[in-house]
């Protein structure tokens, strides 16, 4: 008798990490339970971390790590305290094909393995590394270093999983194969992030922000635009969720500008955050122009839509787009002025019952276009291909989700 297939998912990311990159490969272990076993070679989640069951049927190994002071494996030598032990961890493991979530130097451990086993890897690529390396302002000899590996993890997988449109252009740059790209697209879960999620009792009017507070989000401009409306509108407040690098400037800054008025209340589970955010009169997200993330589509979007309250996008283009052309809010320059003026007209449209009126159109946009349930499906299928080595042109011209210039602009 056969036995059955057998997946790894590698990744210092998983359930129960409150992330994006956590939530999209949980909901991807599920799908492939569907194809035969699942193992995840994982890390030892921080002491924040929400007390969360693993998925059903899903083997879950988990090694501890070093982290950043904000609980995140953050950092070259954070990194390799995954990296080093993961090489291990594969070369004893049994499976038929490995997925390895970015950064490089795990999808280079794995790219090393599967070659010393004879076994295909798929390349989850999130984002570009080399971009990200370069808007930190990294010397030139770390920048040559991480474009080498990426280059290597690129060349050597036999799939690569691409988020975007913009992250595959930004992987053609690499000179990733076109014919081994499947852009797949992002997205939330659409059973946690519901219209229909009760809200918090007994607050006040407030915006909010989730998730990651780094250096390229630099959230305190909505701080900065706050400030400005902050006497206008006595009641209203921010409600910081999440952390990160730059949550202490936030805190001292929010102290300075706007006391009292900024709530800073630490990494909460989805359900919780969906909750949050349901209750908001604005979902805040914002990334800086011009440091290497221009075409990034943040997840905190999805959360927004999901649940139908709209968004307040301070960016570059490719997250304008995506607002103003689904209707899921407000997309203006990364500035204080424009963005104290859009939150002067999202109070209004709280108040007047537009919000309300459009929440449904937001909810079903993103129920239609970027359920997680259906990214990690696609996802999967492109690892079955690769497992059972049935093709070898995965991507090529093909999406497996609708275009940007496809969706509807509910």
């Amino acid at each position: 008798m056969s036995r059955p297939a057998r997946a790894v998912i590698a990744s210092r990311l998983f359930p129960p990490e409150v992330s994006a990159g956590a939530f999209r490969l949980g909901a991807l272990a599920t799908a492939l339970r569907e194809q035969g076993d699942v193992v995840v070679l994982t890390t030892t989640p921080p002491p924040h971390a929400p007390k969360t069951p693993d998925a059903t049927g899903v083997e879950v190994r988990r090694w501890p790590v070093l982290r950043d002071r904000g609980g995140n494996v953050r950092g070259y030598v954070q990194y390799m305290s995954y990296d080093a032990p993961l090489l291990l961890r594969l070369l004893f493991a049994r499976f038929d094909v490995v997925v390895a979530e970015s950064p490089p130097t795990t999808g280079i451990i794995a790219s090393l393995v599967a070659a010393v086993r004879r076994k295909p890897v798929v390349y989850y690529a999130a984002d570009v590394w080399t971009d990200g390396v370069i808007s930190m302002g990294a010397s030139k000899p770390v920048i040559s270093l991480m474009r080498w590996m990426e280059r290597m993890v690129l060349r050597h997988a036999a799939a690569i999983i691409s988020v975007s449109d913009e992250v595959t252009e930004r992987l053609l740059v690499l000179d990733a194969d076109p014919d081994r790209i499947a852009t797949v697209g992002n997205g939330i879960d659409t059973t946690v992030f519901t219209p229909e999620v009760a809200v918090p009792a007994g607050e006040a009017r407030y915006f909010v922000y989730t998730g990651t507070m780094s250096e390229w989000q630099r959230p305190d401009v909505f701080i900065r635009a706050f400030a400005q409306i902050a006497e206008e509108a006595p009641d209203v407040r921010i409600k910081f969720f999440g952390q990160g690098a730059v949550e202490h400037e936030l805190r001292a800054l929010a102290e300075e500008l706007v006391p009292g008025r900024v709530d800073f209340g630490g990494v909460v589970s989805p359900a919780q955050s969906a909750g949050w955010i349901r209750g908001a009169v604005a979902s805040l997200v914002s990334i800086v122009p011009g440091i290497g993330y221009d075409f990034a589509r943040p997840t905190k979007t999805y959360a927004a839509a999901a649940v139908g309250t709209p968004v307040l996008f301070a960016g570059p283009e490719t997250g304008s787009r995506l607002v103003e052309e689904a209707g899921l809010g407000v997309a203006v320059a990364f500035e204080v002025e424009p963005i104290a003026l859009a939150m002067r007209d999202l109070l209004e449209d709280a108040q007047t019952g537009r919000t309300a009126q459009r929440r449904e159109a937001r909810a079903s946009w993103a129920k239609e276009n970027v359920s997680l349930t259906a990214v990690a499906a696609r996802v999967a299928g492109v690892v079955s291909q690769v497992r059972e080595r049935r093709t070898t042109k995965i991507g090529g011209a093909q999406h497996a989700y609708p275009r940007p210039d496809e969706r509807p602009a509910s």
